[in-house]
Formats: C-alpha cells, sequence, structure tokens
C-alpha cells in the first residue's frame, strides 16, 4: 500500500479504529457481558476479556500510525477470527445479556458478518486489496 492510502481506506481506518476503541473500552470497564458468552473452554475468561480490551485498543492505535498499520490489520483479523467462537456460544447456548435474550434477527446477521470483520481490517490497512484491483479504492 501506498503511504498515503485511498479515501475508502482512509474512511475505513478510522471507522475502524473508532469502533476497536469503544469496543476495547467496553471490554475493560464493562467485561461481565463478554465473560457470559465466553465459551466455558477458555481459560480464565475474565482475563481473556480484559486481554481482548487491550488488543482492541493496541490494533485501534496501531491502524492509524502508518509503520504500525499492516501489523495492525493482521491482528486485529485475527482477533475478530478468534472471538468467533464466543459469538456462535452466544447465540446458540441463547445466553442473556442484562437479562435480555437476543433473537435469531441478531445472531444471524452477526455471525454472517464476522468474515466482513475479519476482511475489513485486512483490506483498510493495505495488507490485501482483494476484491479490487490496487489502487482503485
Amino acid at each position: 500500500m501506498s503511504a498515503q492510502p485511498g479515501r475508502g481506506r482512509r474512511i475505513a481506518l478510522f471507522v475502524l479504529a473508532a469502533a476497536y476503541a469503544l469496543a476495547g473500552v467496553a471490554h475493560l470497564t464493562r467485561p461481565s457481558g463478554f465473560v457470559a458468552i465466553t465459551p466455558g473452554w477458555v481459560p480464565a475468561p475474565a482475563s481473556v476479556v480484559a486481554l481482548t480490551g487491550v488488543a482492541e485498543l493496541a490494533g485501534a492505535a496501531g491502524l492509524l500510525i502508518h509503520p504500525l498499520r499492516r501489523a495492525a490489520g493482521i491482528g486485529l483479523a485475527l482477533y475478530a477470527l478468534c472471538v468467533w467462537p464466543a459469538n456462535f456460544n452466544h447465540a446458540l447456548n441463547d445466553i442473556p445479556l442484562g437479562g435480555t435474550h437476543l433473537s435469531w434477527w441478531y445472531h444471524g446477521p452477526r455471525l454472517a458478518l464476522q468474515p466482513l470483520l475479519i476482511w475489513l481490517p485486512l483490506w483498510a490497512s493495505g495488507v490485501i486489496d482483494w476484491p479490487w484491483r490496487k489502487g482503485r479504492f
């Protein structure tokens, strides 16, 4: 990727950075919902949730720092892949958050869109150009 990403990538970088920064703060300040959906096979769920919050904050910052951008994109894509089991656990076991059971109108799109959350940081950070040719966006 060139030193200056195209407009689409710049927008995606800032949107992702803001979203991951907010998610990171949420993981650190309100961890109970995240701990609740963590699969039982994950050791020390509270610690893992705290570490995911730190990872989200680091990834958000890394997207905005050019020398770290590609590493942050790869890291956030891997992060999105690694948390997918928690989303499946949440859906399949109908785990309530704050006493509220979320329907498949929430879970279905959430699970189906996870590949987009894996792809987007890779594209925004310039790790990949797929499905567009280099320089088009």
